[in-house]
């Protein structure tokens, strides 16, 4: 067996149709040679990367939609991701750390329009962030909508008045989240934004609790404490608003670990986070 599966809990419901989805950061995830002036000093390139170790994660993963971050192109995602299986999507940003989405082909997808506004860097600014993926997914009965994000890190928990390093960026893009939730309660569509929010949300999280006083969403990871390398505070997360809030099978939550939950090389420094949906 590849990996393994923290078990939070289980509870069989009786459903036509069960959705898992999840979401799992690449970490640089490139074909990208060692030294290409587009990757830092300290990231290794392609030729270090072990695609098929990934691959075989992902299949044990079977997850029908995966959103992704920091995936340098379709290429590289198609090496984790079988285009046989998966129907691959990305957002157009010209930046290596790429947001996307691997859906299951049985599935209908529509691309909506990027959320570029996620990109708060000045034009000018040497380093640009990353745009928020937009789709709808459909079984075609039922239909989610999905923003996958993967936002500014190194402001994991400070308070919403602090106002050096990294957080009045991050603030700013949550606002921008929040106000692309607020589109999605107004028009009444079942959502999830998922990915790597670089913040250890909680319910009692004042970020956390400025969406909810506007926004009602259900934090899948609520509660909980990831397993991923013996044991760390969630920053992968998946938020459920409007009717997904009641697909949400109850305890579904899992976090796969690598084979021996050690640091493995040429992997991921994330592990993938997910749940399971009853849709109608």
């Amino acid at each position: 067996m590849l990996a393994g599966l923290l078990l939070i809990g289980s509870m069989d419901i009786a459903c036509a149709r069960t959705l898992k989805l999840s979401t799992w950061n690449m970490d640089w995830l490139t074909l990208r040679p060692s030294g290409d002036p587009a990757l830092p000093d300290d990231v290794p390139g392609g030729e270090n990367r072990n695609f098929s170790k990934l691959a075989d994660y992902a299949r044990h993963l079977d997850s029908d939609v995966v959103a992704f971050e920091e995936v340098d192109g379709p290429i590289a995602a198609s090496r984790v991701f079988s285009s046989r299986t998966y129907q691959i999507i990305l957002t157009p940003d010209n930046v290596v750390q790429r947001v996307g989405v691997a859906v299951r082909r049985d599935l209908q997808v529509t691309v909506n329009e990027e959320l570029s506004a996620l990109n708060v860097a000045a034009p000018q600014a040497p380093h640009q962030l990353r745009g928020g993926l937009d789709v709808t997914i459909s079984d075609g009965p039922s239909k989610l909508r999905l923003l996958v994000v993967h936002l500014k890190t190194g402001c994991w928990d400070q308070p919403l008045s602090q106002r050096q390093h990294s957080c009045p960026t991050l603030y700013q893009q949550i606002r921008i989240v929040k106000d692309w939730m607020l589109e999605r309660q107004d028009e009444g569509e079942a959502y999830a934004v998922l990915g790597d929010f670089n913040r250890r949300l909680t319910l009692h999280d004042p970020v956390m609790q400025q969406i909810e006083a506007d926004t009602p969403v259900t934090l899948t990871t609520a509660g909980m404490a990831s397993p991923c390398w013996g044991g760390e505070y969630f920053i992968d997360h998946i938020l459920l608003g409007n009717a997904a809030r009641q697909w949400l099978r109850p305890d579904s939550l899992r976090v796969m670990i690598y084979q021996n939950d050690t640091r493995p090389d040429g992997l991921s420094d994330h592990c993938p986070v997910s749940i399971q949906l009853d849709m109608p």
